[in-house]
Order: structure tokens, then sequence, then C-alpha cells
């Protein structure tokens, strides 16, 4: 089923995990820049996302799942972006490895696994992206730390349950906190998922807060949703 904004469409047949809210708040809340790192992207939402906000960015698009990069790629040209969007079926963790590559993003922006204790899912793809067994949190901040300028920023979106788990693995590789947002699904319940963001070096965390629907969320996805 295809999902239409404002400036491009997602095609998502080739895809385990379909466009989502999380993807969605992450590509317009991530912070950008001239290097744009889109680790994971399976059918390509953040990446194009992230170059619509950010006219002059080059964004690299990773994930390891074959299908995902056929579909990213689709998407990529659909948008006429194939000039900017890079896309290519390889590991984070080997990304971080070749020569050239350290240091190189203003941004690195990842909507991770997040499954870690639960029983696996019986399709393999969509195992692939929802268990952190291809990707787990430490690797995620050993790669991000590379892979980012030092004033690069780690911009990613947990559930609530997991934020700390999160956060530990970021201050165990040297990362500080810059910005968080609380994310509710309904006013008067806690906040469901959590929007985070990493800098290397020390800085003032912001910390703020919406709820599905708000105007807060509304200004924040204006630009995407129809």
């Amino acid at each position: 089923m295809s999902f239409r904004f404002k400036e491009f469409t997602i095609e998502q047949e080739l895809c385990a995990m379909k466009v989502g809210t999380d993807g969605v708040l992450l590509g317009a809340w991530a912070r950008g820049g001239a290097q744009v790192l889109d680790a994971g992207t399976g059918c390509g939402v953040i990446a194009l996302m992230m170059a619509q906000r950010y006219a002059e960015a080059v964004v690299e698009a990773v994930d390891v799942d074959e299908g995902a990069v056929r579909q990213a790629r689709a998407n990529v040209a659909a948008a006429g972006l194939e000039d900017r969007i890079r896309v290519r079926q390889e590991a984070l963790q080997r990304l971080a490895e070749r020569d050239g590559e350290t240091g190189r993003y203003d941004a690195v922006v990842c909507n991770p696994p997040f499954f870690i204790d639960a029983v696996p899912a019986p399709d393999a793809q969509r195992n692939m992206a929802r268990h952190t067994g291809m990707l787990t949190y430490a690797e995620l901040m050993e790669a991000a730390w590379r892979l980012l300028s030092d004033e690069g920023e780690l911009s990613v979106v947990v559930p609530f349950d997991y934020r700390q788990r999160m956060e530990d693995e970021a201050t165990f590789r040297g990362f500080f906190p810059s910005r968080t947002c609380a994310v509710k699904t309904v006013e008067r319940k806690p906040p469901r998922r959590y929007l985070l963001a990493f800098r290397k070096q020390p800085c003032h965390c912001e910390h703020e807060a919406l709820t599905i629907g708000d105007e807060k969320y509304r200004a924040l996805t204006k630009d995407f949703y129809l």
C-alpha cells in the first residue's frame, strides 16, 4: 500500500516495516547538515524527509535488507532525488570501518531495531527490522561515534521502556545528550516513545514533549502529511 506525503510517495510492499509514526516523527525532528546518514533506511522515508528539510544535503541511506534497499531506491527515483540520496546495501557497522568515512557526517539518523528481550518473529525480514541482533545499541553508538564529525548529532527514536538502555550505551561510548522529546499518544498518559539526540561534546540538553495530534505535533509534521 502506498503512503502519500506532500512532496513524495512511499511504496513499501518490499519492506517488512511499513511507514509509521516513529519514523515520521524522527524524520521531522532530527537535525541534519550537509552530509546526512540514514542508518537502517527501510523504505527510505527518513532519507526523503531529511532531503526535503535540508535542501543542500547529500543523504547516504544504508540497510542490510535487499528488499528494503530496492524499495528505497525506487522511492528515491520516483521523487527525482537520485542526485542527492544514495541508497546502498551495507551494514552500519561495516560502513563505520571503511577508510574515509570517519568523521564524515554532520548527522546520523536511525530508527533502530528495538526488541532486545522478546522472542524473535518467525518472518526473517521482519525479525531483521525489529530485533537488535543485527544492530545492538552498543554497535549503533560505536558506529555513530566513528562516523560523526566532532560537531555532528546522532538522532534516534525508541520505545519508552528502552530509553534508559539507549542513554546508557550513549554515555558509555562518550556521547552527551543534546535533545529529548517525550511523545505521548494521549495527553493524560505517560510517554510511549522518546526522540533522543546525542553529541560528542558537552552541551546543554533541551527537553520537550508533544502528544500525537496536538498543535506541536501538527507543526512538526505539517510539511509532510497531506
